[in-house]
């Protein structure tokens, strides 16, 4: 598998192009004005991530203790569990060095304790503006879990990821982060694990209330993903037909299952990216 190229982010750009101005004479006025128009661009992609998310306020609290990777305790005993992202290998430590004794705010739709007794929700810091969730997901520490169903605060969360992985910061700094779903050895390896996967789609095939995405010509070894009838409205609501992404390339994330042949149950439309031409994913 060789590693997935994307796009420059439009702030790479404008750096490389900083960068070619500045060793030109003459061209100081130039540079100067392509500098001051990164900053506008790095302060509006910033305001544009602190505008989502900003649900109602769950209530405030002072972090007390790290429990696991996404779960954390405050100082009045509630556990709260971070929503809209899965944990890394890093994610931890990060929030153990970000989080243990500040005070933080909870947002979200739904204050519900969890059959665990968590209460889900997006964390700030004191009076910021940007979620931990997007922090964790801008240094490379965490996943997006496309659970968040508002499109707005979806968006901005796969916005942070997109910009860690185009800088290869943390996770995305191994080039097996993402894996090749048409490689089904290297995804079975993973059962019961919360994976990134890349891959052109061989056929899209329907039985009975399922539809199946195969990335493999042999469909019982193959990686495959598995979408129910039920899920169907929320893909053309948002004008992805299924049958449209035969030999595309996408990106999905999710739970990886199966024993012959892996899957992923895609329950959400966040969970598939089309692949664009200068976004090409991985090769096999």
């Amino acid at each position: 598998m060789t590693e997935c190229e994307e796009a420059p982010s439009p702030l790479a750009r404008f750096a490389l192009r900083v960068e070619r101005s500045s060793t030109s004479p003459g061209n100081v006025k130039r540079t100067t004005f392509l500098l001051i128009a990164a900053t506008f661009l790095l302060a509006s992609r910033h305001a544009a991530l602190a505008a989502a998310c900003q649900f109602e306020s769950q209530g405030e609290g002072r972090v007390a203790a790290i429990v696991d990777a996404r779960s954390v305790r405050l100082d009045d005993g509630r556990e709260i569990r971070l929503t809209g992202i899965e944990p890394t290998g890093t994610t931890k430590q990060a929030l153990t060095s970000q989080l243990v004794g500040r005070d933080v705010t909870l947002r979200g739709t739904d204050d519900t304790p969890d059959r665990y007794g968590r209460q889900g929700a997006l964390m700030f810091v004191a009076e910021s503006d940007t979620s931990v969730q997007a922090m964790l997901l801008a240094q490379g520490d965490a996943l997006v879990s496309a659970e968040i169903a508002d499109k707005g605060c979806a968006a901005a969360l796969m916005a942070a990821e997109a910009e860690a992985r185009r800088q290869k910061k943390g996770n995305w700094a191994d080039p097996s982060a993402i894996k090749n779903a048409e490689s089904p050895d290297d995804i079975l390896a993973g059962i019961g694990r919360f994976m990134v996967l890349e891959g052109k789609v061989l056929s899209v095939r329907q039985a009975g209330a399922v539809t199946y995405l195969n990335f493999g010509r042999n469909w019982t070894r193959g990686f495959a993903v598995t979408i129910s009838r039920r899920t169907l409205p929320a893909f053309e609501s948002a004008g992805m037909t299924l049958k449209s992404l035969e030999n595309r390339r996408i990106r999905v994330r999710g739970w990886v299952e199966g024993t012959t042949g892996p899957r992923i149950d895609v329950l959400r439309v966040g969970q598939v990216e089309l692949l664009g031409a200068n976004e090409p994913g991985v090769r096999p």
